[in-house]
């Protein structure tokens, strides 16, 4: 049965309550450096994890997703302190997987060149403003990363997962990659990078936070459909973000993020794709913009998010 997961927010008694109304079944931790401990000792602390993870599940709700700390650019160009940062990505995982969370997810510096795009707000219907980025606005721009430069950022992501998967296997915990956002060609977890994980990582407990919009901005609805059967037929995606684009890079050369029913994608065909694959685990609404009359987060967006999810489901259910 797929659910509803949601950003964790301000983790408030108001924000539990309001999306427990709402209707959502979890909550995802976007941030690497949010949980108590981490920017005190780098990686979480446990007493406070479970205190945290206690106080949603009195709403009825679970911890869906968490983030581990960051792996920053000091990382990857082999800065001082490098391998502390290694070392606490480590422990977070341990202390994650004692708390019983079941999936993280691992953030790397640089596999983004968000120096070759453009961004800005557009107005979409009835004028709520949204993520728009064009590749076609940024001109005299330094030449892309080269394959040397590529082959290096891969080496560092290696040295990551080369730790964290073994670790991963042994304490029964996921680990959940997200695509590069936004996926300019060579980006190294874009469409041919994503892929090269599982070839690398051949473990069950690698798989893919899949974005339909990331992948949408790619090469829109089709590729969607396709990486959703591929992935989804060899088990290795493990959640959905599930959000709406207009455009793509390969078609427009730039994309605007949208409500789910204002895109380009037909949202439905997602789902019944991931119906065919077996997928049965959580769909987040992704980069929901704020609507009129939103005072305090985007309230009103993901009310009509998470409605509008929940019509899906119940016309998936009777196919």
């Amino acid at each position: 049965m797929m659910r509803i997961s949601v950003w964790h927010g301000d983790m408030s008694d108001e924000y539990l309550k309001t999306v427990t109304q709402l209707g959502a079944d979890a909550i995802d931790c976007g941030r690497g450096d949010w949980f108590p401990g981490v920017k005190e000792q780098g990686y979480p602390d446990l007493d406070a994890l479970l205190k945290i993870k206690k106080k949603v599940q009195s709403y009825g709700l679970e911890i869906n997703r968490v983030t581990l700390p960051d792996i920053t650019e000091a990382f990857m160009t082999d800065q001082e302190g490098a391998e502390v940062e290694l070392e606490n990505v480590c422990n977070a995982l341990k202390v994650f997987a004692e708390a019983k969370v079941n999936m993280v997810r691992q953030r790397f510096a640089g596999d983004t060149f968000p120096e070759r795009l453009s961004r800005s707000n557009m107005p979409h219907r009835g004028g709520y403003l949204s993520r728009s980025e064009s590749a076609w606005q940024k001109h005299d721009l330094d030449p892309p990363p080269t394959s040397e430069k590529l082959n290096d950022w891969w080496s560092h992501f290696c040295r990551v997962y080369d730790q964290l998967v073994p670790l991963a296997e042994e304490h029964d915990i996921q680990i959940a990659l997200h695509p590069s956002d936004t996926p300019l060609p060579d980006t190294p977890l874009g469409g041919i990078g994503f892929h090269r994980v599982i070839d690398a990582y051949p473990s069950k407990k690698v798989g893919y936070l899949y974005c339909c919009g990331t992948r949408s901005e790619a090469g829109g609805l089709p590729l969607v459909l396709d990486e959703v059967h591929n992935y989804g037929r060899k088990g290795r995606l493990f959640m959905i973000h599930l959000r709406n684009t207009r455009g793509s890079l390969a078609t427009a050369g730039g994309f605007e993020e949208v409500l789910l029913d204002d895109g380009d994608m037909n949202m439905f065909k997602i789902l019944v794709e991931l119906k065919k694959v077996g997928f049965s685990g959580y769909l987040n609404p992704d980069h929901i913009p704020e609507i009129y009359g939103d005072t305090s987060g985007s309230y009103q967006g993901m009310a009509y998010s998470i409605g509008y999810m929940k019509a899906l489901f119940a016309a998936l259910a009777v196919l």
